[in-house]
Parts: structure tokens; C-alpha cells; sequence
């Protein structure tokens, strides 16, 4: 039976109080109902409701929504993430059609699969995330598609499976800084997702790549432009950085919340750094309005590639 695996952490005497830029309204409306339906109508887990996500009444009542494949059990237990951990569930080969018809129902022009990390599968689930990515080519041609994936850590030739798929958008996120791995993501290793990052760009330079974090965990300031550093130097376009919120005791703490006017600072100096598109507020998530930020992207890249064809004539 899946369950929680984190091992309690020692926690404030009390936790602090939500800021009021981080309240929302519980979800309620019509749309978000039959968005909710339909997934369950196809047997569909969804990140938005495993991981608690805030922007899940946003999102869902605009029809969008990020399926989450493999299955709803992960492999490790992250201090942060409130995926239930413990035996994974058996593949299901329907997934990735009924990924594709509940995406074709909802009519969606851009699509965010991701996944829970599955370390038992010989190749880490990399198959299931080519099936669905077909089935969706199949069934939505026009639809534009991004990958989440998990960082295939030991899964020789898995990574290249995916990105032969060719993926609009290809996402792993660092989640935090390489200081804070061992207590925040003690399954992974920051240099190894930095390099898959680099890794996808090398195999397809036409490919958007992308990667968030979470601020709040008792970073520095000096180490998330370090974190920017990092991802420029592997050619990642796009960063997004959002608040970490507790999912429970269980998990890692809040250690500050931070503010709109810095969140602001860290875009500013995301773009000066060279970053394509950023997204950078406390309410922002890695799938948040990923198909706006999607077009954005695209625009930006043809922006750019439009001044140097004009440099150069």
C-alpha cells in the first residue's frame, strides 16, 4: 500500500503564516468540475491534485491540466513533494491513449506530461512518455507537447528515447540549490539533472528545454544566481521559480516566504542572464500557464534569431 515515506523533520513550534499573496479561492467552478471528471472518466492521475498544486482552480477551470503517467506511487520520497511513496503501481499500456483522448476532449493546444520517478523500471518509464507523445501526435497533431520527466538517474539511453520523440519542451526541474540536495532531494544529484539539461540540448539544439525551483527552503540569494549560472551555462531557455509551500508536517519547513518585489528581482536578473522566458512569482509553478508561457518562448526565440539575421546582413 503506497504511503508517505518522509521521515518527520524537526519543525518550527509554529509554522509561519501564510503570506496573503499566496491565498487563493478553493476551486468550485463548473469548468474545474468537468475537468475533474473527465480525468477520472479516463483513469488519469493528475500532478495538480498529487502534489496539492494552488493553481489547481486557475488551471483546471480553463481546462488545463498536467497528467501524470507511470502511474500515482513514486520510487523516492523528496522532502518537499507530497507524492504518495512506497510500491509503484504496475504500467498501465491504455495510459497513454487515454492521456491522448482526454487531451483531444479538452481540446488543448498545449500539453504538460509528466511523471513520478519510477527508479524500479529498467529504463525509468522512458518508454510510456514515447507512447504517449505518439498517441498524442496521433489523435492532436496541432497540439504542442512538454515532457516533465525525472532525471532517469542509472537509465542508460533512456533520455534519448524521449527526446527522439521529439517533444516541443523538454522540462526536468533542479527544484533547489546544490546545497540543500541531500535534506530537500536526497534520491538525486544536482550536477546529474544539470547535465541531463545539457545532455537533451546536445541531442536536439532545436529543442526548448526548461527547469524550475522552489524558493523558501533556506536558499541565499547568491546561490539561486548561482542556480541561473548553472542552467545557462547547459543552454536551458526557460527557468521558472516559485514559492515552496509544506505540503505537511511531514515534509520540509517553510523557512521564509518570499516576497513579490524579490521574485520581481530574480526575473529581472533571469532575463539579464539570458534566459528566453521566465516565470518567476510566488504562485508560479512548472506547469502553470505552460502553454501562454510556450508561445511566449517561441516568440522570443524567433525575436532573437530575427535580430541576428539582421546584425549580420
Amino acid at each position: 500500500m503506497a504511503k508517505s515515506s518522509i521521515t518527520p523533520i524537526k519543525q518550527r513550534a509554529k509554522r509561519l503564516p501564510k503570506p496573503p499573496w499566496l491565498r487563493v479561492k478553493a476551486p468550485n467552478s463548473e469548468a474545474y468540475h468537468a475537468t475533474r471528471k473527465l480525468m477520472r472518466a479516463h483513469k488519469l492521475n493528475t500532478v495538480c491534485e498529487e502534489a496539492a498544486c494552488p493553481n489547481i482552480g486557475t488551471c483546471w477551470a480553463q481546462g488545463h491540466a498536467t497528467v501524470m503517467i507511470l502511474g500515482s506511487v513514486c520510487t523516492r520520497a523528496c522532502a518537499f513533494c507530497n507524492v504518495a511513496t512506497g510500491r509503484p503501481d504496475q504500467l498501465d499500456p491504455h495510459e497513454p491513449k487515454e492521456l491522448a483522448r482526454a487531451a483531444q476532449s479538452l481540446g488543448l493546444s498545449h500539453m504538460v506530461i509528466t511523471s513520478v520517478d519510477r527508479d524500479d523500471l529498467a529504463d525509468g518509464g522512458a518508454h510510456q512518455f514515447v507512447r504517449s507523445i505518439e498517441c498524442m501526435r496521433e489523435t492532436s497533431p496541432e497540439t504542442t507537447i512538454e515532457v516533465l520527466t525525472p532525471d532517469f538517474r542509472n537509465k542508460d539511453g533512456a533520455l534519448e528515447q524521449v527526446i527522439a520523440a521529439k517533444p516541443d519542451v523538454f522540462n526536468h526541474n533542479l527544484e533547489t540549490v546544490p546545497r540543500l540536495y541531500t535534506e530537500v532531494r536526497p534520491g538525486a544529484r544536482y550536477y546529474h539533472s544539470l547535465r541531463l539539461l545539457d545532455h537533451a540540448k546536445q541531442l536536439d539544439p532545436s529543442l526548448f528545454t526548461k527547469s524550475g525551483i522552489m524558493v523558501g527552503l533556506g536558499e541565499e540569494r547568491r546561490e539561486v544566481l548561482q542556480v541561473m549560472d548553472d542552467l545557462r551555462s547547459a543552454n536551458v531557455d526557460f527557468i521558472t521559480i516559485g514559492q515552496y509551500l509544506q505540503p505537511t508536517q511531514r515534509h520540509h519547513e517553510v523557512m521564509r516566504f518570499v516576497t513579490p518585489d524579490e521574485f520581481k528581482e530574480y526575473e529581472r536578473f533571469a532575463y539579464a542572464k539570458g534566459f528566453l522566458m521566465v516565470s518567476a512569482t510566488p504562485l508560479t509553478r512548472s506547469s502553470y500557464l505552460a502553454g501562454d508561457d510556450f508561445a511566449k518562448l517561441r516568440a522570443n526565440r524567433q525575436a532573437k534569431l530575427a535580430a541576428k539575421v539582421g546584425q549580420e546582413a
